[in-house]
């Protein structure tokens, strides 16, 4: 898709999709043809020179890193745009203080939980099968054992932070690996309880063999995983990350490798990722010492942000965010709204 918006005039409000990829276009024609919508799709961000081409009462779907704080809510309610939403989970990059202050209502999205569960099962195999050395070695007729010996997931404490919809799915995977599962929510599940036992953070950290995080990126969770938590947690312990990059402090990360108190790293997502993933940066120079010095481990699986990236969780995201704007304009209950 080039980076010209393309519009589909139709009956009803106007509606506008930024940082449109060529693998949501299919359902966003799905969504045309079905519902009859006034629908822009473009491939660039919503920038502050796009907001006066903007029609009033309209609604913008956005998707992408990019940050909105105050004076971008402000200038989109000043010119009458007061309904958005995020094809993402995630909404960090977003400032809710500012856009409830300027009257502009904001909702996220839900996609199954499946395809990032699955995707953080598939981290902790290939961590603790010591996948990454195998492949390279393979590649290059390599075809000895040394140094490639596994462990077997029924023999190990699996520690799960955060049991929403992913890590919930993701208990219900592991339950029948054999493994031990605890779990860590300031809201237990009860229907979790006969696969998995809560427990307090500083004792899951003590206690678990791998540990896996699936909460929200907040100010509270924000370097949950730190010099200090490390220090908590037992020696060659495996960390999995298919949530939120500042979740794990990136320092701590390289220092728990190099000292070897961590034994496996498999990151989905990294800090300070932003500008970098979903981008071909193969000939720039790259921008990010940290995230180049932590992947270059042997111990260390690292992926461009695609845990998420299945066609079910992509169908789900445009189609949660065009309706997301329909009924917050209707003046709808809309369970993911959030300002």
């Amino acid at each position: 898709m080039d980076t010209t918006s393309i519009a589909f005039c139709a009956m009803g409000v106007e509606l506008h999709a930024f940082n449109v990829r060529d693998d949501e276009l299919p359902f966003f024609d799905e969504m045309i043809k079905d519902e009859h919508l006034d629908l822009t799709l473009s491939a660039n961000d919503l920038t502050m020179e796009m907001i006066p081409t903007l029609d009033p009462g309209s609604g913008v779907c956005i998707q992408g890193m990019r940050t909105y704080e105050y004076a971008m809510f402000h200038a989109l309610a000043e010119r009458g745009v007061h309904f958005l939403t995020t094809r993402t989970i995630g909404y960090n990059n977003l400032d809710l203080n500012a856009a409830r202050s300027c009257g502009v209502h904001v909702a996220n999205v839900n996609y199954p939980p499946n395809g990032v569960a699955d995707y953080t099962v598939m981290m902790i195999l290939l961590c603790l099968r010591n996948y990454k050395q195998a492949l390279w070695r393979t590649n290059c007729n390599d075809y000895s054992l040394e140094g490639l010996m596994g462990r077997d997931m029924k023999d190990l404490t699996i520690g799960i932070i955060g049991t929403g919809k992913i890590g919930a799915q993701v208990a219900r995977n592991l339950s029948g690996f054999g493994c031990r599962l605890i779990a860590y929510d300031r809201h237990p599940k009860e229907e979790l309880k006969n696969i998995v036992t809560y427990v307090d953070l500083d004792t899951l950290y003590a206690k678990s063999d791998v540990i896996t995080v699936h909460t929200a990126l907040t100010k509270d969770t924000y370097h949950l995983i730190s010099l200090r938590t490390l220090e908590k947690m037992k020696d060659g312990v495996v960390l999995i990350n298919c949530a939120r990059g500042a979740l794990m402090d990136v320092e701590a990360l390289i220092r728990g490798i190099e000292t070897q108190k961590i034994g496996a790293l498999g990151i989905d997502c990294i800090e300070n990722e932003e500008n970098i993933v979903h981008r071909n940066r193969k000939t720039d120079i790259f921008p990010n010492r940290q995230m180049a010095y932590l992947r270059q481990f042997k111990n260390v699986v690292h992926t461009q942000h695609m845990a998420f990236y299945t066609e079910d969780a992509i169908r789900s995201m445009v189609y949660e965010g065009i309706h997301g704007l329909l009924a917050m304009e209707e003046g709808k209950e809309l369970k993911t709204q959030l300002c």
